[in-house]
């Protein structure tokens, strides 16, 4: 940006935001909508005309001539039909926007995934306007995030159930809150800040990869003569083409509000990361959604590819999605924040307490909820977190809970017994510990950062997740604290029980140590690697429960997410599959096959000569042929596994993920021998040496 003095100025420029509805819209008009998004209260008709009107008069002035529905349907990205706002006046027209058009739209959600949830003739899906996340201007059209729902009621996309989890976590976490006497809070909410990890690439050299184009990962690849191994990438000197990018990436994301805060190099060569300041867990969602899409398109502009996949290159770090979980009061507290008096001590234990049972009882939902195909690569390969689920607390935090445990004084303070409610209770440090990179879910000081999320993961699953295991902890402690005849005797008792019964979960080691998953399986957390291990279990009767008791899903709406969920993790290996297939046998084996004549033409020219071919030449030959007839016959293997797919979904999965991957990690292995001895000029795309260091 050539004037930084602008930011402040650019900032939310796109966005219907707070400062704009304040200067466009009447006082009590506001001030009803305010009490809609604070609040949930209703939403009048006659509010939401004089809000749309605004609305289209502020997106005109814009130059918007277009308004959509701005939604989240189960393919893990966004949607949008465009609508004019011209409306027919006799022969001319006028630009109008009413309110039932702002709350309410109708799509077509045929082609869209629902699980079974309904056939694909029954066409008819609803959006449904939410207010509490600001509308703004893209590319000449207002968008207006909203909720997806089918013709019968059921959640068809991510945002409805986020919002139904982030009420059910509000309701339960009040009623803890007011047990403590905080009849100041009117609301809880959990923030997200989630950062993002990509790789960019030249567009040149994309085009070139058909796997990259048509998978968004490398099938084949030889490992580089150098890649990650002397760690000069991270957080190194940005190349100035990237800088470049990095710069009209932000005054992007800024226009529309997007706090980006942090850029820099991640682990391995073109790899980057973007993190946001935290904002409320659906316009954190919503933002990381934004993020992604003008991260690729700004990247065109630059001549680049930005690559969101987990596992874009075999060999060096994928790319993750860290998502830092806190909840907060309207009050400004942080309830997963130590605090300076016993009562606030007492309040951050109890809520940290709550965090710990629900992970410890339902680790396996989180699990699911990053489940993919991509991120299968990931998970447990000692670049990212094992796909067990545990929970880094760090030394001294830990060291408290045990006193509170065994009713013994914590020495860190003085000697003081670690008594909830007394006024002995000392002051609990904030972040007094190293932070714990192999933990999949580790407490950071005021908040809990999840770190199984892969790159490309829409952020609302891990979070519905969270705040709806969360919300079930709190609901049996508030149940319980409703009931007790002294308060702080049971405070202390239920974080002093829940320590006891689920400290197994706690785990401040080292994460990708084989001893980890020989303790883990002792202590019992279940360890699923795949998706087809993990995503069955969403239904489990324990699972299912959680979810219909908060109505955050019903027992059919989460059914469909398996389906999709399993459907898609076949859909993607069945395409990787014969993308790979068809790159041996029209691009790899052709390339080898005129390597080897010429070499075998120059070993019959020199024997016509009488000259002896030299000792390389014929050992090449050899080798050459050899690998190529392994790639062949892997290749044929893997073609006639794919003729053999069970026609049931789950079993598909499980197909795919038992017989047809190992496949092609074989046709993989040839290939990458052929590509290892192959001069470099026949090879037909480019390598990793190119795509790792061709962006300079």
């Amino acid at each position: 940006m050539e004037n930084p003095d602008r930011i402040p100025e650019l900032f939310g420029s796109l966005v219907f935001n707070d400062k704009v509805m304040k200067a466009k819209l009447p006082k009590d008009i506001y001030k009803s909508l305010k009490k809609t998004i604070d609040e949930d209260a209703p939403l009048e008709i006659d509010v939401a005309n004089v809000v749309a009107n605004a609305m289209k008069e502020w997106a005109l002035e814009h130059g918007a001539t277009h308004y959509t529905h701005w939604f989240q349907p189960l393919t893990g990205i966004t949607a949008e039909k465009h609508d004019s706002f011209i409306e027919p006046v006799g022969d001319s027209v006028v630009m109008e926007l009413s309110g039932k058009s702002l709350i309410r739209g109708e799509s077509d959600a045929s082609s869209f995934p629902s699980g079974g949830l309904r056939a694909t003739f029954e066409a008819r899906g609803y959006t449904a306007w939410d207010p509490t996340s600001y509308a703004f201007i893209k590319e000449k059209t207002l968008c207006i995030p909203t909720a997806f729902c089918s013709y019968g009621g059921q959640a068809l996309d991510k945002k409805a159930p986020l919002l139904r989890s982030m009420e059910a976590i509000n309701t339960q976490a009040l009623r803890v809150l007011r047990l403590f006497g905080k009849t100041d809070v009117k609301s809880v909410r959990t923030t997200v800040g989630a950062e993002q990890e990509y790789f960019l690439v030249t567009k040149e050299m994309y085009d070139e990869r058909e796997d990259l184009r048509l998978c968004g990962r490398t099938l084949f690849g030889a490992k580089p003569p150098r890649s990650q191994e002397m760690e000069a990438h991270y957080f190194g000197a940005i190349k100035p083409r990237v800088k470049a990018y990095m710069e009209d990436l932000n005054e992007e994301l800024w226009k529309f509000g997007v706090l980006a805060k942090t850029q820099h190099n991640e682990t391995a060569p073109a790899q980057h990361e973007l993190a946001p300041i935290f904002a409320t867990t659906n316009i954190a969602n919503d933002h990381n959604q934004l993020i992604m899409e003008i991260m690729k398109k700004v990247a065109t502009r630059h001549g680049l590819v930005c690559l969101l996949h987990e596992k874009p290159f075999a060999g060096v770090n994928g790319s993750g999605k860290h998502n830092n979980f806190s909840i907060s009061t309207n009050t400004g507290k942080n309830l997963l924040s130590p605090g300076a008096s016993p009562a606030d001590n007492a309040q951050f234990l109890l809520f940290l307490s709550a965090v710990i049972k629900a992970v410890d009882e339902y680790g396996d939902l989180l699990r699911i909820s990053v489940a993919t195909a991509g991120n299968d690569h990931r998970l447990g390969s000692s670049e990212a977190p094992p796909a067990i689920v545990s929970i880094f607390l760090g030394s001294e935090l830990t060291e408290i809970l045990d006193c509170i445990e065994a009713d013994k004084p914590y020495e860190g303070k003085g000697g003081h017994l670690m008594k909830i409610g007394a006024s002995v209770l000392p002051e609990i440090p904030m972040d007094n510990t190293d932070r714990n990179r192999t933990s999949p879910f580790a407490f950071t000081g005021n908040k809990f950062e999840f770190r199984m999320l892969g790159a490309s993961l829409n952020i609302a699953d891990p979070n519905i997740v969270l705040n709806t295991i969360v919300a079930e902890s709190l609901k049996q402690i508030a149940d319980i604290l409703e009931a007790a005849p002294d308060f702080d005797t049971e405070v202390h008792n239920i974080v002093k029980r829940i320590y006891a019964n689920h400290k197994k979960v706690i785990f401040n080691g080292d994460g990708y140590s084989e001893n980890w998953q020989k303790e883990a399986e002792k202590r019992g957390l279940p360890n699923y690697r795949t998706v087809p291990d993990a995503v069955p279990h969403f239904a489990d009767p324990k699972n299912i429960k959680v979810f219909t008791d908060h109505k955050i899903l019903s027992e059919v709406e989460i059914r469909s997410r398996i389906e999709i969920s399993l459907e898609n993790y076949a859909k993607t290996i069945g395409i990787e599959a014969l993308t790979m297939s068809d790159m041996v046998k029209k691009q790899i084996l052709p390339a080898v096959q005129s390597y080897i004549a010429e070499l075998g033409t120059n070993a019959l020219n020199k024997k016509a000569l009488g000259i002896k071919a030299l000792g390389y030449e014929t050992a090449m030959l050899e080798e050459l042929s050899a690998y190529s007839d392994s790639l062949y016959q892997a290749t044929v293997a893997l073609d006639m596994a794919l003729t053999a797919v069970p026609g049931s979904t789950e079993a598909a999965a499980r197909y795919y993920c038992d017989e047809v991957l190992p496949r092609m990690n074989t046709v993989r292995e040839a290939a990458d021998k052929l590509e290892a001895i192959t001069a470099s000029e026949y090879w037909p795309f480019p390598t990793y040496s190119d795509l790792l260091f061709g962006v300079r």
